[in-house]
This record gives structure tokens, C-alpha cells and sequence, in this order.
């Protein structure tokens, strides 16, 4: 009988009369409507059914009067009511034990997996924030293209960090470092060399950019002393354990005698980069005169510079081209003769510049070539972060579904509360008090449990996380979140439950809930659409990791072993090492290489950009490719697959200015027979003059994979050469270790006290993908929590809603349906639910999918199974959520179900 404007009047006569605390209006707003009604109902005209519903209530002075008490009562007993709704929370929390113990442990695996990604993604952003002047420090990285060829490298020339800081006034100081790889240290007592690979060279300058506390030692002249080593402090205790490390000889590669000049502080897990030894390049090493040399065209140096304060970072960047042109362009020029300029370079589509790049962005923004270190992904701590959020989501759909789905089960207590004069904000504190408790109880378990998985996740993510028990930051984060996730996951419930009428809840009528319905289906969707996301993106990187273990890699990476290091064998072992190796039983072949097909540590590879013979060095005719050395056995040990020409010969004198090129290399070139052509190339003498250098194509041999499959194949040449990194040796037995010790007894005898490194070449081939592997298990986790969540919410859910329907489900067993049919009835409105979650979320997931694959040059793409699989999994494990309740409402006696409704 009553209409909107009648509710529209008594509202703003209720506020005219003084009637001003929103939640008491809105509760005395209820009762008159309600007294309104039923006058009018009796027949009363609206203003008459008004008028004595006021009468009822003592009209102004009895609203004010009641609206005076009860804020007084709200303010006087505000502990004891506090008491009574924590008490009231704790009794009907026990009354559901499973729906409690759903909801507090769907929250705490939601809020686990939150807090241990949070602890990561805020140790991301904290890397190289320790150093004093973090926001002063800038690294010289370099980007060219040259033909077709392009680079993003961090190498610079030895001479540029001289000349930037003469040129520019901005600059206070520059550091440069030269990566050798590892090194065998040993000292002057000891006679057992240790392999060390943290070892780096540097100058005098590095603890002036770089705030690395020095423990012993003078850090302004620790690395400007000849053959000054600084060593950090886990160096000193493992070598000089006991005593003072500082003016003790230290020896590397048995040849370079150094003296121990500081002990530093071992460097923190936030930095992109962590060396143990560093070498003055002062001395009379050969790296000293490399790093005084004057050329520009080499380039093998990192280089970083320190700005004043208060310069301009963005106004020096655009001076960089205009230094470049002046010192590369000339170099070029000097090089390539004619009529070469810069000028002409640029025009012909070449690109030649260097850029800063800021200290705190190293770590998640670049990934260059000659990095220290492999470095982070802003791109991976995004996805992280959104799989944080996303498990915690469905954490939290499952606290709003299973809430709203008790709305039937707890309308009668609704009603009799109001019945017996509890207002509408009393109901809605006393459901959030609920919320607040499940939610305080999963941030408790929460916290074991993260506490518990840190140490397996820091194994997996590679990191060094710890929850921070006693930083008062992260326990008020901790009591801010708990509190936000209980207000905003039950904020919706509480406000739902409150608002029944309680004249009809206390009628028997049912609370009509369809808005309620739909709203937590629309929630069920979301839910099962996340969980879908996560399982077809789970499936999609095992697929991408499944293909780059068997696809075709251009040679044969199985029954191969690595001997690395083999420059411990020199000066004059390394061949005897590989005769005597070769002349083993269940050996075939062994090959002495500076670099092999996987990317392995102190591979000896470089870039050097060629030209054909007979045509000018322009910007469409260069080539550039890498340069690997190896000896006559390098193509038939790894099996790689020769197209044209031949393989070196021992009797072709000729053939160490001899090249094997492979196809992307034959095609750049743009030469249909290249077998017989020459390339040539610019280098620099002895003495510093440019000069050219040729080689003779003998063979080409087909592309392999020589990085990871999300570089393409790049053109490479093979030069016959004695770098000698490595020995590597192919099998033919089914006893690898009885071999490899027969090896390690050849290798003593010729390299006593060495120490002896092998690795089986597939091993080498999976760690290039121990990134994907990660990733693999981190979303395999993260996919079974989220199915978990999910499916404990549906099977909660699905007690509710077969306890809902129990007296329809007695009607129809009374009738004659059978328990299949019923079944059938429950599970297709949850399987209408999964349809659409995967109707919806399918282009969502891919998307993200081919947003990932577009970053591999090689992948499988996207096909049905992606999709069907996930169908399949999840289909089943709700339908057995589903199932499992509701078996028990399809097979109840009819007849007691009827009874008790």
C-alpha cells in the first residue's frame, strides 16, 4: 500500500522534527513504514495511518526523547557492547564450525600468499637503495644497430669514462669495471686452488661511487695501490681465518700475484651486483694496459658515473649524441676509410648512442648484454603483485559469498533482535565484528603459514626474504590490513543481513534474495574466471617450457660432458688433457672451445661486424655476428649439421684465416654460394693503427640455438683457434661416472692441486631455463591455492543452497524425481556459473597469454588444449565440490525435510 513518495514524506518530516542521527532515522523511518502500512491496509487514508503511527510514538518530543536515550546509550555502554558482540560473534561462529574453518583458513592461504609476495615485491624496489648516493649514480649503457643487426649492450671503451668527465662538469666522478669471469685463488701457504667467481676488476674510485664500507684497510687508496685486491669479508674469513687479511699475498689463475689491500663488507642481497674480490687495475697486468688504451672500437668496459649534486641527469643525456659523434664518429671513420663520415652511418639507418641509465633501475628496467648479474623484471613484479591480489580476491568472494548465502539461516535471529529493539547499526556492528574476527584469526594463521613457506619460496625465488617481526611498520601494515580486509569483506553481508523486515522474518515469509542471488553469482563467476586465468596461464608457460626442452636445437646437447676451466691446464697440457681424455673407452670425440652452444659461465664469445670483399663497409653491408674459436673437432663433437663446404682440416694450412658461417650469417651477407667468398673486417694493431683483417668462408652449417629461445638465431662464425675455456668430450657409455672418474684422475695427474668442473651439456641447457622453471612452479602454487579457495567456497556454497532448497527437493522426491535427477538440478546451476566464468575470462587469459609468448621467438602458440584442459580440471573439481554436499540433500527421507519446513 505504501509508495516511494509516502516513504520520500516521512523521511523529510522525521528530519524536520529533529530527527538527525542517520542510522536512528533510518530505523524509526522502518517502524513507521511498517505501523503506516498496516493502517492503511485497515483502510486509513496515508496523512491518517501517519498521524497515528506519530500518536504511537509520542510524537516530536517522543522521537527526540528516543533518539536522546539511545545515543546515550550507545555512548555510555560502548565497552559492555563491544563485550556482548564480540560473545554474540564467537557463539555463532561456533555454531558453524565448517563454514568458520572454511572462511578463516580460504582468508589466511589468501593472505599468506599476499604477505610473502609483498615481502618480495618491496625487496624489489629495494635494490641499490643502500648506497649514499643512489640517487647520483648513472650507468653508461649503449645501443647500435648496425645493418640489420642490433645491440643493447652495458660494454663501453676504456678511454670514455676519461673523457666524459673532462668534458662535462656535471660529472664529480666515473668508475669503470672489466668482467673476466671466474678465477682459481689461492694463497701463498695454500697449494689447493679454490674456483672463485665473484672476482671483478676496478679502479680506485669504486668506494668513492659506491657505499661498500671498508672493515680493514684505507678505502680512498685500496684499488690505486699496484696489484691492490680488496676482498670482501667472507674472503678473508674462508682464506685468512684468524688474522688480518690486509698486506697478504693472494694468488689467481697461479699467475697474477696480488696483495690483499681492504677487507670490505660482504655486499647486501638488495644489489645488482655481489663481488668478493676486486683487482686494481694498477699493477703490471695485462688488464692495466688494456685499461689505458686510447681506442674507442673496443669495447669491454662498464662504466658509471657519480653526478654533482644538483645536476641535471635529463640536460647532460642530451649532450651524449653530440660527444658520441666526436669520438665513436672519428674512430669509425679512421677505421673504414673513404669517405666514410658519421653522418653517412646515421642516413643509412645505422644507430650509434649511449644513455644513463639510473642506479635504482638496473635491477627491474634493463637486460642488456655484460649485465653482473641476472637481473629482475618490473613486468614480473607486476604479474606477481596481480597474482597476489587475485588469490586475496578470491579469498575474499569466498568470506562475501558464504555470507550472504547464510542470509535465509540467520533471518529469524534478525528478526527477533529487531523485534526486541535492536537498531539497524547494532545488527550491522555485530556482523562486522563477525568479519573482523574470521578476519584477525586468518591474518594469525596467515603468518605461520608464511612464516613456514618463506624458506621454500626464497629457495624458488632465489631471495633472502624474512618476515620483519620486529619493524613496528610492518605491524601496523599488518593491524591496518587486518582490520581493512575484515571491514571490506564484510561490509556488504552486514549490510544485507540488517536490512530484512522483521514483521515478515517473524511471519514465516521467506526474505526474497534474488538481488542477493545474483550478486553472489556474479561473485562465483569472478572466482572461477580467476581461477581459470591462473590454471591456462599455468598451462601455457609448462607448454613453452616443454617445447624449448625438445625442440630441435640445431646440434646434439645429449651425452655430452664439459671440462671447465681448462685454463688451469696451461701452459702446455690442455691438448695432452683431450688425447689422453679421447683415448679413454666410451669416449668418441672431445673438441678445446672457447665457447659452447649453451650459455655457460666464462664462455669466450665477442661481436665483430664484418663486410664481403670488394664492397664498401656501408651501413647495408655490414654483418655483424659472433666470433667463436674452437679446433678442428668443434662441428662433429656437437653434432651440428654442415649444409655446404667443409669442416677445418689439420692439413689445410690456410685455415686459421679460415671462417664456418652459419645460415642467418649467409643470409645477411646476402651471398647464394658463400663457400669460397671472403669477409673482411677493421681491427686495431699493436700499436694502435687500423688495419683490415680477412677470412676465407670454407662451410656453412645450419642455424642452431646458441641462447634462449626468446632471441632469435643470430648470424655466427666459427674461427679455428686455441681458446681454451673448455674441453668437451661426447659419450657413448651407459656408466657417466665411472667415466668422469677416469677423467678426474687424467686431469690430477696433469693439473695437480686444480680444481675439477665438469657438467653435463642438457643440465647446462635446462639451467637457461631455470627462469621459466621458477615460473612454472610459482604459478603451479599459486593456481592449486586459488582452485582450493575456490572449491572450498563452492563447497560451502553448496550446503547452503541444497539446505535453501530442501523443501523443493522433498516435493520432488515425493513426485516421483529420482537422486540423479536431483543431482543433475544442483549441479546445472553451478555448471551454468563455470560456463559463463570461461565464456568471460577465456579472452581475458588470451590475452595475457600471447602478451607472454610475443616475448619468445620460438613458442608453440596458442592451441585448444590450453583451454580444454583447464575445462576439464576445473569442471571436475567443482562438480565434486558441488557433489559431495549436495548428495546428501538429494538422498534425505522426503518426507522428514517436509515436516521439518
Amino acid at each position: 500500500m505504501i509508495t516511494d513518495e509516502h516513504i520520500a514524506y516521512i523521511s523529510r518530516d522525521l528530519h524536520y522534527r529533529g530527527i538527525v542521527e542517520e542510522h536512528i532515522q533510518h530505523e524509526m523511518l522502518d517502524h513507521l513504514c511498517e505501523q503506516v502500512d498496516a493502517n492503511m491496509t485497515k483502510g486509513q487514508r496515508f496523512i491518517d495511518a501517519y498521524e497515528a503511527a506519530l500518536i504511537s510514538l509520542g510524537y516530536s518530543e517522543g522521537l527526540l526523547k528516543t533518539q536522546s536515550l539511545i545515543i546515550k546509550s550507545e555512548h555510555s555502554n560502548s565497552l559492555t557492547m563491544l563485550h556482548n558482540y564480540v560473545t554474540v560473534a564467537l557463539r555463532n561462529l561456533s555454531r558453524q564450525k565448517i563454514y568458520t574453518l572454511i572462511n578463516v583458513f580460504g582468508l589466511a592461504v589468501g593472505l599468506a600468499a599476499c604477505l610473502v609476495i609483498g615481502l618480495y615485491i618491496v625487496q624489489e624496489f629495494q635494490f641499490d637503495s643502500h648506497h649514499e648516493y643512489a640517487d647520483r649514480i648513472y650507468r653508461i649503457d649503449a645501443h647500435a644497430k648496425i645493418g640489420v643487426n642490433e645491440f643493447d649492450m652495458t660494454y663501453r671503451s676504456a678511454v670514455e669514462a676519461k673523457d666524459l668527465q673532462e668534458t662535462f662538469e656535471e660529472i664529480e666522478a666515473t668508475v669503470r669495471f672489466r668482467q673476466m669471469g671466474s678465477y682459481l685463488v689461492k694463497t701463498a701457504e695454500g697449494n689447493d686452488n679454490v674456483k672463485e667467481s665473484n672476482v671483478i676488476w676496478s679502479e680506485g674510485t669504486f668506494f668513492k661511487v659506491f657505499s661498500v664500507p671498508v672493515l680493514e684497510g684505507n678505502a680512498a687508496t685500496a684499488l690505486s695501490q699496484p696489484h691492490g685486491v680488496a676482498i670482501s669479508k667472507r674472503m678473508a674469513d674462508k682464506y685468512y681465518s684468524g688474522k688480518s687479511a690486509v698486506g697478504q699475498p693472494i694468488i689467481l689463475d697461479n699467475a697474477r700475484y696480488g696483495i690483499v689491500s681492504a677487507v670490505f663488507e660482504d655486499m647486501p642481497a638488495t644489489s645488482h651486483f655481489h663481488f668478493d674480490i676486486i683487482i686494481a687495475f694498477n699493477g703490471d697486468w695485462p688488464i692495466a694496459r688494456e685499461a689505458a688504451s686510447t681506442d674507442y672500437l673496443t669495447e669491454n668496459f662498464i662504466t658509471y658515473i657519480l653526478l654533482k649534486p644538483g645536476a641535471d641527469a635529463r640536460a647532460l643525456g642530451e649532450k651524449l649524441p653530440r660527444f658520441i659523434k666526436q669520438h665513436v664518429g672519428d674512430a669509425l671513420a679512421r677505421a673504414m676509410g673513404g669517405d666514410f663520415s658519421f653522418d653517412k652511418f646515421l642516413e643509412q639507418g645505422n644507430r650509434y648512442s649511449i644513455t644513463l641509465r639510473p642506479l635504482r633501475d638496473i635491477h627491474l628496467h634493463s637486460n642488456l648484454k655484460g649485465e653482473f648479474e641476472p637481473n629482475g623484471s618490473i613486468s614480473y613484479v607486476y604479474v606477481i603483485a596481480a597474482v597476489g591480489i587475485v588469490i586475496l580476491l578470491i579469498a575474499c568472494i569466498n568470506f562475501v559469498n558464504l555470507s550472504t548465502a547464510r542470509a535465509n539461516t540467520r533471518a529469524r535471529e534478525v528478526g527477533i533482535r529487531k523485534a526486541m529493539g535492536s537498531l539497524r547499526i547494532h545488527l550491522i556492528r555485530q556482523f562486522l565484528t563477525e568479519s573482523l574476527l574470521v578476519s584477525s584469526a586468518g591474518f594469525l594463521i596467515a603468518l605461520i603459514m608464511a612464516w613456514l613457506f618463506l624458506p621454500w619460496f626464497n629457495h624458488l625465488a632465489q631471495r633472502d626474504l624474512n618476515i620483519p617481526w620486529a619493524s613496528a611498520t610492518f605491524i601496523v601494515i599488518i593491524l591496518m590490513s587486518t582490520i581493512s580486509v575484515g571491514v571490506v569483506a564484510g561490509l556488504y553481508p552486514a549490510f544485507v543481513l540488517s536490512a530484512f523486515n522483521p514483521a515478515k522474518v517473524l511471519k514465516g515469509e521467506r526474505i526474497r534474495t534474488s538481488g542477493i542471488s545474483a550478486f553472489r553469482n556474479a561473485l562465483v563467476v569472478g572466482q572461477l574466471g580467476l581461477t581459470v586465468l591462473f590454471t591456462v596461464v599455468t598451462l601455457a608457460i609448462m607448454q613453452q617450457l616443454r617445447f624449448m626442452q625438445h625442440k630441435n636445437l640445431g646440434y646434439e646437447k645429449d651425452h655430452v660432458i664439459i671440462i671447465h676451466d681448462t685454463y688451469a691446464l696451461r701452459p702446455n697440457n690442455v691438448n695432452p688433457f683431450k688425447n689422453e681424455v679421447l683415448n679413454l673407452q666410451g669416449v668418441s670425440t672431445g673438441t678445446v672451445s672457447g665457447y659452447v652452444p649453451v650459455e655457460i659461465e666464462n664462455a669466450g664469445r665477442n661481436n665483430n661486424t664484418f663486410w664481403e670483399e670488394g664492397k664498401e663497409p656501408t651501413g647495408e653491408n655490414l654483418v655483424t655476428f659472433q666470433r667463436w674459436s674452437g679446433d678442428h673437432d668443434y662441428i662433429k663433437t656437437f653434432g651440428m649439421k654442415l649444409l655446404a663446404g667443409r669442416d677445418f682440416s689439420k692439413d689445410i694450412k690456410t685455415d686459421d684465416q679460415a671462417v664456418i658461417i652459419n645460415e642467418s650469417a649467409a643470409r645477411q651477407f646476402g651471398m647464394k654460394d658463400p663457400v669460397g667468398q671472403r669477409i673482411v673486417k677493421f681491427d686495431v694493431g699493436t700499436q694502435g693503427q687500423e688495419q683490415q683483417q680477412k677470412w676465407t668462408i670454407i662451410g656453412v652449417i645450419s642455424d642452431f640455438h646458441f641462447t634462449t629461445m626468446k632471441e632469435a638465431i643470430l648470424p655466427l662464425g666459427i674461427f679455428l683457434g686455441n681458446t681454451d675455456g673448455s674441453v668437451s668430450f661426447r659419450y657413448k657409455t651407459d656408466n657417466p661416472k665411472e667415466l668422469i672418474a677416469q677423467m678426474e684422475n687424467v686431469w690430477k695427474r696433469l693439473a695437480p692441486n686444480q680444481p675439477f668442473n665438469y657438467s653435463f651439456m642438457e643440465n647446462d641447457f635446462a639451467n637457461m631455463y631455470q627462469a621459466e622453471e621458477r615460473l612454472v612452479k610459482i604459478f603451479t602454487l599459486f593456481s592449486a591455492m586459488a582452485i582450493i579457495i575456490a572449491c572450498l567456497g563452492l563447497f560451502a556454497l553448496a550446503s547452503f543452497v541444497a539446505q535453501q532448497r530442501t523443501r523443493e527437493i522433498g516435493i520432488r522426491k515425493a513426485l516421483g524425481a529420482t537422486v540423479e535427477s536431483i543431482l543433475l538440478l544442483l549441479l546445472k546451476d553451478f555448471g551454468k556459473l563455470v560456463l559463463v566464468a570461461f565464456i568471460v575470462f577465456s579472452p581475458v587469459a588470451y590475452f595475457a597469454v600471447s602478451s607472454w609468448l610475443s616475448s619468445y621467438a620460438y613458442n608453440p602458440g596458442i592451441g585448444p588444449s590450453l583451454y580444454v584442459i583447464p575445462a576439464i580440471i576445473i569442471s571436475t573439481i567443482a562438480a565434486a565440490a558441488v557433489l559431495v554436499q549436495s548428495i546428501r540433500a538429494a538422498t534425505a527421507n522426503p518426507v522428514a525435510s517436509l515436516r521439518n519446513e
